[in-house]
């Protein structure tokens, strides 16, 4: 295999990479490992121009069960034998490419992370961006991501229940597609991405693994878009009907006597769901790929690997107890296999056509390099910062109208009106209606809020002014509807962490971040980090998205926005900056 700086480049690994992964091994990485470094050390999955600021932002509260980083989705204690489970989660780059699959299977995946914690999904919401609609491109992608979203939603059956949208320049061939579920447990185990001790066994259950979505991590998520764009076929394709029998099949198998953990298999397939269970673990894993069921048998270790088939995830059972799942999944029509048993060895060893192809130490596989970033302010954020706004001589009439007439500020109806949000019938309070949407609990009259939110202008002028804004805003719409907020989740999408302009942009996004949740004492309990958002050199705005949960015991004493009775008081609250 011949190394050079384009094979490199369409696994996201830079030639100092490939180099400290030769002095790990000791030796030139096979075409196999190259493909897994690749998709574990990507930004997507390694998250190496994050992780160290990431660790910096309080993750704890006394409701807090499973934080940041830690689980599949972050976890919080409602009272009452009710556990919340959240978490946002980007699909931008495959809804560049291919708008309605790439938001559909975005929307199926951020479900799977959510029952794989052994959570009943109940609420989605969304938060999106697109450049001017006037464009065809724009709408192309703005019709698309639209319909993938509620078609993907809608036949799961959850309930679509807010979200917000945001038109710029600077998402014209870059749009942001963040999808966000919230899922209950009451009277269920919590579920985690770990194995226990040495035998317990790998079951792939769902799908049958194809050749679409290889080098989704490290080929999309990874890269701009102008470098990614001719990578259609790593854009997943989904069913959502078979992902809402997956979805049932495997909340009831935790309730199965035998279960150890689970685990979805999202980004980088069956590569980033094995390698990082077997490391949370602290255990090696012996992988036969023989025994996966394959869309086409001329499928290569590399691609069994690499693929991101929809709607598949792995249960971890104890061994004497897996022919039984085995024998429940099929039942259920889904497919189901050992595919691999868990060791002492702490090595990751891979089986195919009955031959031994690898064995790599999991440590080595799964610690990507981590890069400390720039904070010096870039010039041209100084300038713009001075930037004063001319006195307007229009009338206000005519600047109240021109405002009203703003796509950013106008009415989002048109497009929440095409998904499904008292599906469940648990929509106390749904879209349009207040700051934030309401949903039931069925215990007393409990409920809780939910929002999502970000002004990605505020985080062009200042970054970190700007995302401790969006946490901000974000726990007052859960406060105007009397909700109490309990904890956030945080889906940051910014611009090529290789330029120093959006590292500064990536450094003071989190702190801004950090800032505000230790102000009002809130945690973030999950999410997710998306860069390379940029296309003709240039990167989108800094758009942290911050999603909420808060809690009120009593949904009749919800509070909607609109005006109540003619000649009640209208009163501004707080102070200005």
């Amino acid at each position: 295999m011949t190394i050079n700086k384009s094979l490199l480049k369409e696994i996201a690994l830079s030639f100092s990479e490939y180099e400290k992964i030769i002095e790990l091994l000791g030796r030139k990485p096979t075409t196999l490992e190259l493909g897994l470094f690749g998709a574990l050390w990507s930004e997507h999955c390694g998250y190496k121009h994050t992780k160290l600021l990431l660790k910096t932002l309080p993750n704890k509260s006394s409701h807090v069960i499973s934080n940041l980083g830690s689980e599949n989705a972050g976890v919080i204690d409602l009272g009452n034998g009710l556990k919340a489970v959240m978490k946002v989660e980007s699909h931008n780059h495959p809804s560049a490419i291919e708008p309605k699959e790439g938001a559909a299977t975005g929307v199926g995946g951020i479900v799977r992370d959510i029952f794989a914690m052994g959570a009943f999904p109940i609420a989605l919401l969304n938060s999106l961006r697109f450049g001017p609609l006037d464009e065809p491109r724009n709408r192309y992608l703005f019709d698309g991501v639209i319909e993938g979203i509620s078609s993907y939603g809608n036949c799961l059956g959850i309930p679509d229940i807010g979200g917000e949208i945001e038109f710029e320049d600077c998402y014209s061939k870059n749009p942001l597609v963040n999808a966000m579920c919230v899922g209950i447990i009451r009277d269920s185990p919590l579920m985690s991405a770990k194995a226990e001790k040495e035998g317990n066994v790998l079951i792939l259950v769902g799908a049958e693994t194809g050749k679409d979505g290889i080098h989704g991590a490290s080929g999309l998520a990874s890269q701009s878009i102008e470098e990614s764009s001719s990578t259609r076929s790593a854009v997943q394709v989904g069913n959502p009907f078979l992902e809402k029998v997956l979805l049932e099949a495997c909340l009831t198998s935790v309730k199965m006597k035998g279960i150890v953990g689970m685990q979805d298999l999202g980004a980088a397939g069956l590569t980033s769901a094995v390698i990082e269970v077997a490391y949370k673990s602290n255990l090696g894993v012996d992988i036969n790929l023989d025994k996966v069921h394959l869309k086409e048998e001329d499928m290569t270790a590399y691609e069994i690997m690499l693929s991101e088939s929809q709607e598949r995830m792995l249960i971890i059972s104890e061994e004497k107890h897996a022919k039984k799942f085995i024998d429940f999944f099929n039942t259920r029509d889904v497919t189901a296999s050992i595919i691999g048993h868990f060791n002492n060895s702490n090595n990751v060893t891979i089986v195919h056509k009955n031959q031994q192809i690898l064995e790599t130490p999991v440590k080595i596989l799964t610690e990507a390099p981590s890069y400390e970033l720039n904070e010096v302010k870039p010039s041209w954020i100084e300038e713009v910062q001075k930037y004063k706004s001319p006195s307007s001589t229009k009338n206000l009439q005519d600047i109240f109208e021109e405002l009203l007439d703003s796509p950013n500020i106008a009415s989002k109806k048109e497009i929440f009106q095409q998904y499904d949000h008292q599906v469940q019938l648990n929509t106390i309070i749904g879209p349009g209606k207040a700051d934030a949407a309401i949903l039931r609990l069925k215990k007393n009259k409990e409920a809780i809020a939910l929002t999502i939110d970000c002004d990605s202008k505020k985080c062009f002028l200042d970054p970190e002014v700007g995302a401790a804004m969006a946490v901000a805003e974000s726990c007052r719409n859960i406060v105007c509807t009397g909700a109490t907020p309990l904890a956030l989740t945080d889906g940051l999408n910014l611009g090529n962490p290789e330029k120093i302009d959006v590292q500064y942009q990536i450094s003071k996004t989190i702190k801004g971040i950090k800032l505000a949740c230790d102000t009002l004492g809130i945690p973030i309990i999950s999410g997710n980090v998306s860069l390379y958002n940029e296309a003709d050199e240039k990167p989108i705005y800094p758009t942290p998205i911050i999603g909420a949960i808060g809690f009120i015991d009593n949904y009749d004493n919800a509070l909607t926005s609109g005006f109540k009775n003619e000649g009640d008081h209208i009163i501004i609250l707080g102070s200005d900056l």
